[in-house]
């Protein structure tokens, strides 16, 4: 499945396969994903909506006061050895909430339906599922992503490995995240898999607006070979009124222009209705989708 090994040194492979990646990369990128392997008529589409589920659990130290000697384990781990504090109680539906997929969507392909879903792990949450010994999640991950019947269900989203926030992260360290999620991704997955991701998830759907350090996150996502970015709708205005997008349900194009004049542009979709408190358990776009048809 993979030439990477997912570990090296007990430590997560993040780094070191870069132009290897990049050139497998470079064969896959210019080939449809799912359109060969999808019996939907698009054409006949009335108007639609679309799921992308956002997964993360930071590292954090613990055992003992000295952060120098604190083990780093998983915040979910954390939370199965304190059930008593806080939510924590609730880690085992975290647990089934992360490997889920892997039992809904064979079942509804198998009773005949076309289920369809964006996928989006951090690398935090997934090194930390498996240090943990929790490979039942990384198991069921993998028959949706890799076995023909059902990977054309799953669209993966890259992101960075450790939910770095592009505003605030020095942008060669943002670039070091971006690639270490897609290193991380291969050695699990395989890089036939990475090559099938092609659309990248911001965390906190933050985007710069420096404009240096924007030119900088859309050339770090275009050089890494992602296509398109997903964008909060109150994050996007039109510079000409200062107001939101007007048709803001077809792609856009992202326009970036550095202090030295340069300028670099990625596909952008924008993710509409709803800041962070709307993005959790709520389907707005269903019920905003019901409403809409075609048009140019």
């Amino acid at each position: 499945m993979s030439d990477l090994p997912e570990y090296i040194d007990n430590r997560p492979n993040i780094s070191g396969s870069e132009d290897h990646i990049q050139s497998a990369l470079r064969d896959s990128r210019s080939r449809p994903v799912f359109l060969s392997e999808s019996s939907i008529e698009f054409r006949g589409i009335k108007s639609a909506f679309a799921i992308a589920l956002h997964m993360h659990q930071p590292l954090i130290p613990a055992g003992g006061d000295d952060l120098a000697t604190a083990e780093i384990i998983s915040n979910l781990k954390y939370m199965m050895d304190h059930p008593g504090i806080g939510d924590n109680h609730n880690a085992p539906v975290f647990h089934w909430c992360y490997k889920r997929m892997g039992e809904f969507i064979p079942q509804l392909i198998e009773e005949g339906k076309q289920p369809r879903v964006m996928l989006e792990y951090s690398g935090t949450l997934l090194h930390g599922v498996r240090q943990m010994g929790l490979h039942d999640i990384i198991d069921s991950l993998k028959r949706i992503t890799c076995e023909p019947r059902y990977r054309r269900a799953v669209e993966w989203l890259g992101c960075p490995w450790g939910h770095a926030v592009a505003p605030s992260t020095p942008v060669q360290d943002y670039r070091l995240h971006v690639t270490a999620w897609q290193h991380h991704f291969a050695a699990i997955f395989g890089i036939e898999a990475l090559g099938r991701v092609r659309g990248f998830s911001p965390a906190e759907m933050a985007l710069p607006n420096q404009p240096d350090t924007a030119y900088e996150f859309v050339k770090t996502l275009k050089d890494c070979g992602y296509q398109w970015v997903l964008v909060q709708e109150h994050s996007v205005e039109r510079p000409e009124t200062g107001q939101g997008p007007e048709r803001k349900h077809l792609p856009h194009r992202l326009i970036c222009r550095n202090s030295g004049g340069e300028e670099i542009s990625i596909i952008a979709i924008i993710k509409t209705q709803g800041s962070d408190t709307k993005l959790v358990a709520q389907m707005q776009p269903y019920y905003e989708a019901k409403g809409l048809s075609p048009y140019e």
